[in-house]
C-alpha cells in the first residue's frame, strides 16, 4: 500500500478525489492525498475530508506518514474502505508554509555561499520561522548584510524547479545536503530536489512556490546564541508586493 503523494508533484494542488483504502479507529489511509503531513520543520497541513456529495465531512486534526502511506486522522468517525473522498486543505495556511519554506531555502542558501555554514535545525510556525546555523559570528552588521542579500534575492524572481534524482546521482551534487547531520532515510532511492535556479540546490521534501518573488520579503526579528559554534535565526515575512 502506498499514497500518491500529490503535493509533492505540484503544491498549489489545494483539493482531490481519493479512495479511502485503510482505516484504524479514526485515522484513514486515502490512495492519494494534497495533505502534506508535516516534516523538515514544516507544519502538517489542515482542512477537511468529505464524502456522500459532501452530506458527511470531517476535519483532518492530525497526519502522519508511516512507510509510504500518508495516515489523516479525522475528528468524526471515518468512511468504510472503498468509499469516494474528497481532501480539501486551508490553501491560506499552505500557502503561507509554502512561502516560509522558500524563504528558508533562500536563508540557507546565502549563509552557505557567504560564509560556507551548515544548518543544524529549523521550524516553521503560522507566522515566524527559525533555523539554526553552525556559525560563531553573527553580529548586526552580519544580520543587517544578510537580510539585505536575501530580500534581494527574493526580489530578483528567482524560478523554482522540483525533481527527483536517483540517488547515486543526487549525491555526486556537492553540498545537496547542507544539514549538519544527514537527515534522509539510508534505504531511500530517489531523491526530491528542490533548486532555486541560480541561487541554492538541496534535497527535500516539503512545498514551496514557484518563484522568489511569491515570498514578498523578510524580517530578522532576533538572534540567539545556541552553543559557541551554533547561532538562530528568527525571521518574519513581509507581504508580495502587489503588481
Amino acid at each position: 500500500m502506498k499514497t500518491k503523494l500529490l503535493y509533492h508533484t505540484n503544491s498549489f494542488t489545494y483539493e482531490c478525489t481519493a479512495t479511502v483504502v485503510a482505516v484504524d479507529g479514526n485515522d484513514i489511509a486515502l490512495d492519494a492525498t494534497v495533505f502534506y503531513p508535516g516534516g523538515g520543520g514544516q507544519m502538517a497541513d489542515r482542512g477537511m475530508i468529505s464524502w456522500e456529495n459532501n452530506h458527511e465531512q470531517a476535519s483532518v486534526i492530525a497526519l502522519s506518514k508511516r512507510q509510504d502511506v500518508v495516515w489523516h486522522t479525522l475528528d468524526y468517525p471515518p468512511p468504510p474502505v472503498g468509499t469516494a473522498v474528497v481532501g480539501t486543505i486551508d490553501w491560506n495556511f499552505r500557502y503561507q508554509m509554502m512561502r516560509t519554506h522558500t524563504a528558508l531555502h533562500i536563508l540557507c542558501g546565502i549563509l552557505w555561499h557567504e560564509y560556507g555554514v551548515q544548518v543544524t535545525g529549523g521550524q516553521m510556525y503560522p507566522d515566524r520561522a527559525r533555523m539554526d546555523f553552525s556559525m560563531e559570528n553573527l553580529d548586526k552588521e552580519r544580520i543587517n548584510h544578510i537580510e539585505k542579500l536575501v530580500n534581494e534575492a527574493i526580489e530578483a524572481d528567482y524560478p523554482l524547479r522540483v525533481y527527483t534524482l536517483p540517488r547515486e546521482k543526487a549525491f555526486a551534487i556537492p553540498d545537496l545536503v547542507r544539514t549538519k547531520i544527514n537527515l534522509l532515510p539510508p534505504d531511500i532511492e530517489e531523491v526530491r530536489i528542490v533548486e532555486i535556479v541560480g541561487l541554492d540546490l538541496q534535497a527535500d521534501g516539503g512545498t514551496h512556490v514557484n518563484h522568489t518573488r511569491e515570498v514578498g520579503g523578510i524580517m530578522i526579528m532576533k538572534t540567539e546564541n545556541k552553543g559557541r559554534i551554533n547561532k538562530r535565526v528568527e525571521l518574519v515575512l513581509t507581504p508580495p508586493r502587489t503588481v
